[in-house]
């Protein structure tokens, strides 16, 4: 069977597009973090929707599960197949094409393989932002963004993946293709299957292209490092900036004293600026299409009113590109830094501003009660409430063999006080496999079983992505 479904495939698309051998698969096989591997059948490279819609139907009538991948950036392994070898691997790679800007309409009309960095050079080209920005910009894909709902530094003024897209092209589980690449704003037509798809990570159709929204270019932008003393000080000058900078605030990250001090262990050129290793350093940008002067001025007051107030007690604001672009460049190597470190627990979660402090305090303090000399690496996209809350060993204790006794009770204590808080155990990275386990206590079961009858409705054999998000 495994054969004929081979030899099929290989009409479709072609031999060299067909990767079998060890050699050719592995990069497709284990996930950025390297804690998810599993084997395949093949991995597929289509190079076209009409391609995807045939590799679904064949793989349809022998019952093969199909595992689609982007950039194979994730962090949950929603993307790696398991071990059974008889699932494929559909990569989107080579469907990288961007089909269209409509200058009048300010949309892109691009493919699922797209890198992400492109995207954004080609609108700057036309004169354009396209706002979606994150760390792995350079390898990840549009698929795979909206496949996990991305959000990023710019989810303050932009919003989530989700509210950048206006319209889906998707392969269904019978291989058929649902066109919805309108790039419309109001679109008032009964469900909205856009929606639907979107952070589904795979599991109920295969998004192949997508219509997007574009921004005008900021003519300035601006960036400052702030120094807080603690999580209501920060909360406060977070209000302050949303009141008196409104839309212009583009991006409010928060740093933790303890994870600058793992960036600088790792990356001693990243140093941070502010006097006295704050306990917390705030990356605060505003972007206009007013003058440069007029950003400068407002940045300036808002940070005088902020020392006046007593919420901050130093601030550093780029003189130039490459300072800003230092600055960012801390925010964005904490996660190469823990990766140097060594094997970390992540905790991508959301919490109401207003339970934030209560959330940290408790949290960090049961922490460390349970595990002394624990690290809790913390960091994230404050403006909208997103913590990645990380844990990395005691010093000098292998993260392999800590990782191995304590994840699961480490996980259950962080997800409690998330529950407690009223938060989120997944902002930004999706569920895949690693949260699988804690979706139905979390969701609720209503909510589950509904989640189940949309899968067991759209993808009734089961054969796109299973084991992910849920289990059927």
């Amino acid at each position: 069977m495994s054969q004929q479904l081979l030899a099929e495939l290989e009409l479709i698309l072609g031999k060299s597009s067909v990767l079998t051998s060890e050699n050719e698969t592995a990069p497709y096989l284990t996930d950025w973090r390297k804690r998810y591997s599993g084997k395949a059948l093949a991995v597929l490279l289509p190079g076209n929707t009409e391609e995807v819609a045939a590799i679904v139907k064949a793989c349809a009538k022998v019952h093969i599960a199909i595992v689609p991948q982007g950039g194979n950036t994730g962090f949950c392994g929603g993307a790696t197949p398991d071990n059974s070898g008889q699932q494929v691997v559909l990569s989107l790679k080579r469907m990288n094409q961007i089909r269209a800007i409509d200058v009048s309409n300010q949309t892109i009309l691009l493919e699922a393989g797209c890198i992400l960095q492109v995207v954004q050079e080609q609108a700057v080209s036309e004169g354009f932002l396209f706002p979606l920005s994150l760390g792995a910009e350079g390898s990840c894909m549009i698929g795979g963004n909206l496949a996990t709902n991305a959000g990023g530094t710019n989810v303050l003024r932009y919003g989530n993946t989700r509210d950048l897209c206006l319209g889906l092209e998707v392969v269904t589980a019978q291989g058929e293709i649902w066109d919805g690449l309108k790039g419309l704003r109001k679109d008032n037509t009964g469900y909205d299957l856009r929606d639907l798809f979107i952070g589904s990570e795979g599991t109920l159709g295969i998004i192949t292209a997508a219509v997007m929204k574009l921004y005008p270019l900021p003519i300035s932008q601006w960036t400052t490092l702030v120094a807080t003393e603690d999580i209501p000080s920060t909360i406060t000058l977070l209000n302050l900036f949303q009141k008196r900078a409104t839309s212009l605030l583009t991006g409010f990250e928060m740093m933790t004293q303890e994870s600058l001090a793992l960036n600088e262990k790792h990356f001693p050129q990243m140093a941070n600026p502010l006097k006295n290793h704050p306990p917390f350093s705030i990356l605060i940008e505003l972007s206009d299409h007013e003058s440069e002067e007029h950003v400068r001025q407002l940045l300036e007051s808002i940070l005088e009113e902020a020392l006046e107030m007593g919420i901050i007690n130093d601030a550093v604001i780029a003189s130039n590109l490459s300072q800003a672009n230092a600055f960012w460049h801390m925010r964005e190597h904490i996660t190469l830094a823990q990766a140097a470190e060594g094997a970390n627990l992540k905790h991508d979660i959301t919490i109401p501003l207003s339970a934030l402090d209560r959330f940290i305090q408790t949290t960090d303090r049961l922490m460390q009660k349970q595990y002394p000399g624990i690290r809790i690496i913390n960091f994230g996209h404050l403006g909208d409430g997103n913590l990645h809350y990380n844990i990395a060993p005691p010093e000098g204790v292998d993260p392999i063999s800590f990782n191995a006794t304590n994840e699961k009770p480490i996980h259950e204590l962080i997800y409690a006080q998330v529950e407690s808080c009223g938060g989120s155990i997944s902002a930004e990275h999706g569920v895949g496999q690693l949260k699988l386990g804690e979706l139905r206590a979390h969701k609720g079961p209503v909510a589950h079983e509904l989640m189940k009858t949309l899968k067991r409705a759209l993808d009734p054999q089961n054969i796109l992505n299973p084991h992910k998000v849920l289990s059927i």
